[in-house]
């Protein structure tokens, strides 16, 4: 060998999904704030432009990033019941994003027509037109129910931790505002999962009531 071998030369040839795994790596460790794709390659012990070669930008790199995360939300073993069917892939949708440490605010801002975010969203809308749902209607529930997941979902990665009262409590005036007032033990509870099981439960009633 006529020269020194550096560093990069000896680590791994990399591809696009071990950019994507470091990536999710960091992100789980860090957090979406601390991710860049200098960070990546410092990670992998590689130049920037190393990573760059294989995702060319960070809104890229965040892209592939979001479809990876869609994509360890399971397509098979779903009920045949069209309704159970939708209840079944929005939860396991809900579960990937919590998967990873700001999972829903990396697939919020990013726009991913990439193959595992297209392959959900197909068996999301044909679950919708099977259980009688028409073209528009089936689309659109479809954004609603992602919207859901992916908002609530980024307010429960980033609530803080412990009793949520005070900050609400001490803002919400029972003069002021009587009805927020009222309700208030609801609007603050933490119970996430409850939350998401009802606004599930309302858009699926809703969108079998809908006509043309």
């Amino acid at each position: 060998m006529t020269k020194r071998q550096t560093s990069e030369d000896r680590a791994p040839r990399l591809d696009p999904a071990t950019v994507i795994r470091a990536a999710l790596e960091l992100l789980d460790e860090k957090g979406l704030d601390a991710l860049s794709t200098r960070a990546v390659a410092d990670r992998l012990g590689v130049r920037m432009n190393t990573v760059l070669w294989h995702v060319k930008t960070k809104a890229r790199m965040l892209e592939l990033m979001a479809d990876a995360v869609i994509g360890e939300a399971p397509l098979d073993g779903l009920p045949a019941d069209p309704d159970e069917r939708v209840r079944e892939l929005a939860r396991r949708y809900r579960r990937a994003l919590l998967a990873h440490r700001d999972g829903a605010a990396l697939v919020v801002g990013t726009y991913a027509a990439e193959p595992h975010t297209l392959a959900f969203a197909d068996a999301l809308v044909t679950a919708l037109l099977d259980s009688g749902l028409d073209d528009r209607d089936a689309a659109w529930t479809t954004w609603t129910i992602i919207y859901l997941a992916l908002g609530l979902t980024q307010e429960e990665q980033a609530a803080p931790a412990g009793p949520l009262k005070d900050g609400l409590a001490n803002a919400v005036s029972r003069t002021a505002h009587p009805a927020l007032h009222r309700v208030l033990h609801h609007l603050d509870a933490p119970s996430f999962d409850e939350r998401f099981e009802f606004g599930l439960s309302a858009l699926i009633v809703r969108a079998g009531d809908s006509t043309p």
